[in-house]
């Protein structure tokens, strides 16, 4: 199973950005993903996840951030507003699942965000 992650990119504190995740290959189910975070000289932390209809959130970006799944389940989002200096880090996605035969814990390549004036 195959992440591609996309939406990183510079922008200035209080603006927003979109990341998106989709995963494909042999997906029978996808119980769980997420949004992961590594700043350097820190390690990684999860931002977000999101499992059925419940999702999870650092206490650092609630009320910013904002995990989603599209309607087919292999696509994850994370809305992210209100961006600070400090949520600068590369984000990266994360998906566990089965494929019908065997589990999977996949991770898609980091996205940069920077934000900064």
């Amino acid at each position: 199973v195959q992440l591609q992650a996309s939406g990183g990119g510079l922008v200035q504190p209080g603006g927003s950005l979109r990341l998106s995740c989709a995963a494909s290959g042999s997906i029978f189910s996808i119980n769980v993903m997420g949004w992961y975070r590594q700043a350097p000289g820190k390690q990684r932390e999860l931002v977000a996840g999101i499992s059925g209809g419940s999702t999870n959130y650092a206490d650092s970006v609630k009320g910013r951030f904002t995990i989603s799944r599209d309607n087919a389940g292999n696509t994850v989002y994370l809305q992210m507003n209100s961006l600070k200096p400090e949520d600068t880090a590369v984000y990266s996605c994360n998906a566990a699942g089965s494929t019908g035969w065997r589990g999977f814990n996949s991770w898609g390549q980091g996205t940069q965000v920077t934000v900064s004036s």
